[in-house]
């Protein structure tokens, strides 16, 4: 028998194994207050964009994170879950991450990468992320 949230489609189980991989936890960091562009992704955390897509769609069938495409660049930012408890454990699990050294090192790197000279907007045009 699965174990499920209240009045949720994801299963408890199935969400506590999206917050269980140390490089999906590093994706909802850098999600924590913006929508990404995956190409942001793969530098900031340097893996293969393949790897990423494979974490970001665990993410998505976990009800964690919607997507938009714009062209040819697939975006992606944080969604609040339906269910109060779901959404509670995410609430609880981003400000946990929000005072890890390694996360603000990531959003540090995600600057660089957006911003800074050479930057992907620059070199190959990717959209800066879009803060909410």
């Amino acid at each position: 028998m699965r174990l499920m949230a209240k009045s949720s489609a994801v299963p408890l189980d199935q969400l506590f194994r999206a917050l269980a991989d140390p490089t999906r936890l590093r994706l909802l960091n850098l999600m924590s207050a913006q929508e990404i562009c995956v190409c942001y992704f793969t530098k900031v955390i340097g893996a293969p964009q393949p790897k990423i897509s494979r974490h970001l769609a665990y993410l998505r069938r976990a009800e964690l994170v919607a997507a938009r495409r714009q062209g040819k660049w697939m975006h992606y930012r944080l969604i609040v879950p339906r269910d109060p408890h779901t959404a509670s454990i995410l609430k609880t699990t981003m400000a946990a991450l929000k005072d890890n050294q390694e996360m603000q090192r990531d959003h540090e790197r995600l600057e660089r990468v957006c911003c800074g000279p050479r930057s992907l907007v620059q070199v190959l045009g990717a959209p800066a992320p879009k803060r909410f």
